[in-house]
């Protein structure tokens, strides 16, 4: 971030005062738990070595009396980080909404009509050239500086402008850009120079479009790649007859028909008939599902052939695509810290501009000097290019397949320095394969181990079930007909075929049946060197062989790795549920810094906090249910590839909605690039006004030159951050 102090990071505990039996911790998320106070200090208190514990969220600290022959100072430091560590989110969500706190309230150029903004610069426009081409008369009277048609024009096309910045005053007590515009605005009418006022609205009326331009191709962008829009649906009455009515007006409960090549408009569960469902802009999984009834089935998924009736669950914004769009439009709440900063920044220049105005009026006498003060500022160059690269880039990411959820989480990319990554489905593709087949005596053929494993996989959907299935189909194999299938969780599966007992599973579960294992020690170490799974197969009390699944790694993967090395990421770790021979396989093979294996949801949530607490800025890559915990708690979460589910999208910050990992680099890339132009806006609009400010304080500048000078560099750090429309994500490094 541009000239801000590095605060420290929000879960770490520090002792601040230690005395035998009393302990002073220091934590700034504390500022955030005044509404959790009672209840903290309760468990605090609730520990056997603690009598008691005082919360002061302002001072954001917390005294603590212990029994010091129970335990010591470093544990209580300890139990007191993981306590508070418990209330992180609510501690993470309200720092956040404190970062992005508007200094000042400013117009919202996103909800002002581009066809609206471009007639005022054209009736702008003709009624500068018509004062060019004849020349209107000086006023000689005080009225007559604001009925010629320059000034009538300025006066009307202004009327935001002046509305924006009184609200500001009447309700924030607060000078904001619009302030001083229209202070601008009214001193070249009251100095006769209409002109001028008129050049001031035309210039940064074509900066705000440009701007404004930018955030409508970035909500374009975003409704496009989610394939939403429709407005209608056919509703099915009491009669049984479909109704083509308003979407607006199905409520829950009501029966919805959907026809081959509709888009789903309502989350529900199919009432009636089958139908082929693509649900490539939801989940990403490129594959149609077959939904038939009581199936769920969510909006702005397509129906790629069939009919069904949908029972409506969830309407309007319930829906979960609704509750995406939401989560993005968001996303000039969400603003960036950099583009809070730069709000703080220009705002607190409003009031240095008005005081330069009077000091150069009062040493010079010049109303003209003076004037030139109020209509160069800061302001509009910081606040409209940073909105707009923000934007952009929200807005490129969104065209070429990625989502963003807003421009905070692009700087926060650039300010990340470790990354998490889950096994499988991320580092692997998630597809498991049948890669070897092991005979017991060698009078087994493989096609008999896969065929007797599929008759008890068949009506499984484990991915190592359908890794079996799937090689069945691939040779062209038969399932031979078999009994209801017994699932032993967590071991294996049975069945019978042709009266005999076959058992699919792991070593425990053989060895609970009985079936001694059979087959070489070096077989199954050869095998799990390989990273292969072990799935055993046994026909009564007898081991028929072993069969030998593994997940192949993305391909790119490797590059990919290597480039976040290059765009700074220093600690890599993985996270997996798997065993842990092959945790440290995909590892070394990928040559990561760390790894742990047989982590479950929560494991994974809470080695992100503890990166975290360490002051690290964590980005999280992952991409199913499992991750969903992990992929909140991140600085940044992101999902990816096409088999993403719908609540990893939801929960992540950023959605990959393809199976190629160098988009992750991409998307790094453009953040970085991102954050250079930022850079490059702060120092030119910077640099360029505090020389014109000199020059016109000197009487060198004239009003008219100092509207041109001021609102030209804002038009040109503007269109810099709109060069990021142009950029390449698959290009970036």
């Amino acid at each position: 971030m541009l000239l801000q102090s590095k605060k420290k990071p929000l879960l770490t505990c520090d002792v601040l005062h230690s005395l035998p039996g009393r302990i002073r911790i220091g934590c700034r998320a504390l500022l955030h738990l005044a509404a959790n106070r009672q209840e903290l200090e309760d468990r605090l208190a609730s520990d056997f070595a603690i009598s008691k514990a005082t919360v002061s969220p302002l001072s954001e600290n917390v005294l603590i009396f212990f029994d010091n022959k129970k335990t010591n100072a470093k544990e209580i430091l300890e139990i007191t980080e993981n306590m508070i560590a418990s209330y992180s989110t609510v501690a993470y969500k309200s720092d956040r909404e404190e970062k992005n706190k508007q200094t000042v309230q400013e117009r919202r150029l996103q909800e002002e009509p581009i066809g609206e903004m471009l007639g005022r610069i054209g009736i702008n426009a003709l009624t500068l050239a018509y004062s060019f081409i004849k020349k209107p008369a000086r006023p000689t009277t005080f009225l007559g500086k604001f009925t010629n048609i320059n000034a009538l024009t300025a006066l009307s096309l202004s009327r935001p402008i002046f509305k924006s910045g009184l609200n500001a005053l009447k309700d924030h007590r607060r000078p904001n850009a619009d302030t001083l515009s229209a202070a601008a605005i009214l001193a070249s009418l009251l100095t006769g120079k209409s002109s001028s006022s008129l050049t001031i609205i035309l210039l940064a009326d074509i900066a705000e479009l440009l701007t404004a331009y930018t955030m409508e191709r970035t909500r374009s962008a975003i409704k496009g790649m989610l394939s939403i829009g429709d407005q209608y649906a056919w509703k099915v009455n009491q009669r049984g007859k479909e109704i083509r009515v308003l979407l607006s007006e199905i409520k829950p409960n009501d029966l919805v028909a959907v026809h081959t090549g509709d888009k789903v408009p309502v989350d529900g569960t199919v009432h009636e008939g089958e139908a082929s469902i693509d649900q490539a802009s939801l989940t990403g999984e490129f594959i149609p599902v077959v939904k038939s009834r009581e199936d769920v089935i969510y909006a702005g998924s397509t129906v790629k052939s069939g009919n069904i009736t949908i029972k409506a669950e969830r309407v309007g914004d319930d829906r979960a695509i609704s509750r995406i769009v939401h989560m993005v439009e968001e996303a000039q709440s969400r603003k960036a810290p950099v583009q809070a900063y730069a709000d703080r920044f220009s705002a607190q220049f409003i009031p240095i501009n008005f005081l330069l105005s009077l000091i150069v009026y009062f040493v010079t006498k010049s109303p003209a000097r003076a004037l030139n003060m109020l209509i160069i500022d800061y302001s509009c160059g910081v606040r409209l290019s940073t909105a707009t690269a923000f934007a952009a880039a929200v807005c490129r990411t969104a065209a070429q397949g990625v989502l963003v959820k807003g421009g905070n989480f692009i700087e926060l990319l650039n300010d990340s320095d470790t990354l998490i990554l889950d096994k499988t489905g991320t580092i692997t593709e998630g597809k498991p394969k049948v890669v070897s087949v092991y005979s017991v005596n060698g009078r087994n053929e493989t096609r008999d181990i896969v065929e007797l494993a599929a008759a008890c996989e068949e009506t499984t959907n484990h991915p190592i079930a359908l890794a079996i299935l799937n090689k069945v189909r691939e040779m062209g194999w038969m399932i031979p007909d078999h009994s209801k299938v017994k699932v032993v969780i967590g071991k294996g599966v049975e069945t019978t075929v042709k009266r005999q007992k076959i058992r699919v599973g792991n070593a425990a579960f053989m060895a609970e049946s009985k079936i001694p294992l059979s087959i070489p020690d070096q077989t199954i170490q050869m095998m799990n060197k390989k990273g292969e799974n072990v799935v055993y197969v046994a026909r009564g009390k007898n081991l028929l062989g072993v069969i030998g699944i593994q997940d192949s790694l993305r391909e790119d993967m490797k590059k990919t790795l290597n480039r976040l090395r290059r765009q700074g990421y220093d600690d890599i770790v993985l996270l997996t549920g798997d065993v842990e021979e092959h945790a440290n396989l995909m590892a070394s093979k990928m040559a990561l810094d760390s790894y742990k294996a047989q982590v479950l949801p929560e494991d994974k949530a809470d080695m992100v906090l503890k990166i975290q607490a360490k002051g690290n800025k964590v980005v999280m890559v992952g991409d199913g249910v499992n991750d969903a915990p992990a992929l909140a708690y991140a600085d940044v979460g992101i999902s990816l590839g096409r088999g993403s589910t719908e609540i990893s999208i939801e929960t992540a910050d950023i959605a990959i909605n393809s199976d190629n990992p160098l988009l992750l680099t991409g998307i790094i890339g453009l953040s970085q690039k991102t954050m250079g132009i930022v850079r490059q806006n702060f120092a030119t609009a910077i640099g360029v006004n505090t020389v014109g400010l000199m020059l016109a304080s000197m009487g060198i500048l004239p009003v008219f030159w100092a509207a041109v000078l001021h609102n030209a560099t804002t038009i040109a750090v503007v269109m810099n951050s709109g060069r990021i429309l142009f950029s390449d994500i698959t290009k970036e490094i």
